[in-house]
């Protein structure tokens, strides 16, 4: 088993039994400033401290792999409605300053059977730092 990192207990991992990896990751990072106005001149621009990161990622869920898309997917929008602060951890070493919290998630059900069972979907995770 590889284990690649973890989503609190989302395990990103490849195994002979599973298939769990995400794709094109992406963090972002911005600085907050604040704009005061000054009459009749332009306005005096204050740096204010750091904004909060966000990170966006896809992941594949396939029943060719031996995932189960249905409850994966179910999984994920189980800890989306909680609101609850999980690790995020790539490499074994933590994502940003602490924890993170699901701010969406984009459900795409590409392939289901005759019986209604999703056999591939892919789902965009959009998360964003929080600071106690």
């Amino acid at each position: 088993m590889n284990k690649i990192g973890h989503l609190g207990d989302v395990v990103f991992v490849v195994s002979e039994k599973t298939l769990r990896t995400f794709n094109e990751f992406t963090r972002s990072s911005a600085s907050r400033w604040a704009k005061h106005e000054v009459l009749g001149k332009k306005p005096l621009t204050q740096w204010i401290g750091p904004g909060l990161d966000t990170v966006s990622f896809t992941m594949r869920f396939d029943a060719q792999y031996r995932m189960n898309p249905r409850k994966e997917l179910d999984r994920l929008t189980a800890l989306e409605r909680k609101g609850k602060a999980l690790p995020l951890v790539v490499g074994g070493k933590g994502v940003g300053v602490g924890l993170w919290v699901i701010t969406s998630l984009e459900q795409t059900w590409s392939n289901i059977d005759h019986l209604g069972n999703i056999l591939a979907a892919t789902v965009n995770i959009s998360l964003e730092e929080y600071v106690k």
